[in-house]
């Protein structure tokens, strides 16, 4: 499935993660000025196409730092969700470390990662890792009227730095049919 380019747009959330605290937080974005899930007489319903999401890790300490610092210990798991109503939590405001929760499985789930900060492993890299995203062929659709960003720090492995986690979403408002906002709307239902 192609997308018309004229069609497409961005939007994007940031979270702060706490330096040296573990537990999950999260940063919710609000949609609903993209998404109109009734559908009016002749008019369809609406939903927000997600195609590709990108993240990124930066150091808030350092202004000269893009990413973490090599010596940055870290680990955490990180993931859009649509619909969780999360709202806006400190890192460790929420309980994410559920396995549900970044589980592909997880209706919810629009993508998913996890980030092993240099000093943290050997095989650590400086960039998030994702293991679920939605494709510009087959875009994840949102109809409810929010995305949050959840992360959960380790136990083990908190951030040596305080972090800012972001996310870009590439975009495109689509039509539904009725059957098609039907089966999404009992999917996303938290």
């Amino acid at each position: 499935m192609a997308y018309d380019l004229k069609n497409v747009f961005y939007l994007d959330t940031s979270a702060t993660i706490t330096k040296a605290t573990a537990g999950g937080g999260s940063a919710q974005l609000d949609l609903s000025a993209y998404i109109d899930p009734i559908a009016r007489g002749r008019q369809k319903g609406t939903g927000l196409a997600i195609y590709k999401t990108y993240y990124s890790i930066v150091n808030s300490e350092d202004t000269n730092e893009v990413a973490p610092k090599v010596t940055d210990e870290g680990v955490m798991s990180f993931s859009l969700q649509a619909g969780a109503g999360l709202g806006d939590v400190a890192t460790g405001g929420i309980s994410t470390a559920a396995p549900t929760i970044y589980q592909s499985s997880n209706a919810l789930l629009v993508s998913a990662g996890n980030f092993y900060a240099p000093g943290a492993a050997a095989t650590a890299t400086m960039v998030p890792e994702t293991y679920i995203e939605p494709s510009k062929d087959v875009p994840y659709v949102v109809v409810r009227d929010n995305v949050c960003l959840v992360y959960n720090v380790s136990q083990e492995k908190t951030m040596t730095s305080t972090s800012i986690l972001s996310v870009r979403m590439e975009c495109a408002i689509v039509t539904l049919d009725q059957a098609t906002l039907n089966q999404l709307l009992r999917t996303q239902t938290v």
